[in-house]
């Protein structure tokens, strides 16, 4: 039976918002959350980016039996893996079994923030292999020291770390990564119903869960919901790269200019107030091979939002 889940936007919502939007997720009946891991937002218009470690904190307080991810965080410029795996492994012994670690290879608008030059996709995945690796070294508890291509590490070892090593969710947009997923990761993380990447992925002899994030917006009109959309989420629309590849919340507003009301249409973006519309959503993700489906209510009226679920889309859905 596939799993639901509700997105934790941390490009839109404070620390202490999110905390209560995954303790409401849970009191609804989600299966999971997933809060994103971001420096800055998309655009300014979106407002917020708190750090995703301390938020994760509190969320582990705030509830008691969803499970929760990060999707996804970059271990590799940004934050030295060393520190990731420090992260990663206290967040874990606190929600003790309850957390997911997705991984994936960043966009530039987070990672170039401490001055190194953005690599091609190539060396970023060669960058995230060998940071899985140091990783999962620490997480044995035992001393570690690794002198790689683009990582070194001298005498290092957790001296918190949970029983069982986390979960490592890996994300994939194209069949390469996601037969890269297959090999290195526990699962694969993806966003919208791709059904060549989980195939791929599959194919590739990848059996662990599949992640896939839909993006939503929930009003009581249509046209209220576009409007929504495309004030605080007009990136969603921006073809091909161009969310790796830009590097300011200034470039990405500038770019999302060129959308218009006829893209978010075409995006994918459920912005039909009939519950079945949200239904349908997440049954074709279904259909496509995900087990784990979760939503993304855009814009700033969470409530409702999770309100309309509770009332009229899970209960279809189960």
């Amino acid at each position: 039976m596939v799993e639901l889940g509700y997105t934790l936007s941390s490009e839109e919502h404070g620390p202490m918002e999110l905390v209560e939007y995954a303790r409401r997720a849970e009191e609804i009946g989600f299966d999971f959350v997933s809060v994103s891991d971001h420096f800055h937002p998309w655009i300014s218009a979106q407002g917020e980016s708190p750090f995703v470690w301390s938020t994760l904190g509190a969320i582990a307080v705030a509830t008691d039996e969803i499970e929760v991810g990060v999707g996804v965080t970059c271990p590799t410029m940004r934050i030295h893996p060393v520190n990731v795996a420090h992260a990663v492994a206290t967040v874990a012994e606190m929600f003790d079994g309850r957390f997911t670690f997705g991984v994936g290879t960043g966009e530039n608008l987070n990672e170039h923030v401490t001055g190194h030059r953005w690599p091609e996709h190539d060396v970023r995945l060669e960058m995230l292999e060998e940071a899985m690796a140091v990783m999962r070294n620490l997480w044995s508890g035992e001393t570690t020291s690794h002198r790689g291509e683009h990582y070194t590490v001298e005498n290092a070892r957790l001296y918190t770390v949970p029983d069982e090593e986390p979960k490592t969710i890996a994300s994939a947009f194209g069949p390469q990564t996601a037969r890269w997923a297959a090999e290195h990761a526990d699962g694969l993380w993806c966003s919208g119903p791709n059904g060549d990447v989980v195939e791929a992925y599959r194919n590739a002899g990848g059996d662990g869960p599949a992640y896939t994030q839909l993006h939503t917006c929930y009003a009581e009109t249509e046209d209220e919901a576009i409007d929504t959309v495309l004030e605080y989420w007009p990136n969603g629309s921006l073809p091909g790269e161009l969310a790796q590849e830009l590097p300011t919340p200034a470039h990405f507003s500038q770019a999302a200019r060129l959308v218009d009301r006829e893209d978010v249409a075409e995006s994918g973006t459920t912005t039909d107030p009939d519950p079945q519309a949200h239904v349908e959503s997440i049954e074709q993700a279904t259909d496509a091979g995900y087990d784990h489906v979760y939503v993304h209510q855009i814009g700033p009226d969470q409530e409702h939002a999770l309100e309309f679920y509770e009332e009229d889309v899970l209960p279809s859905v189960r």
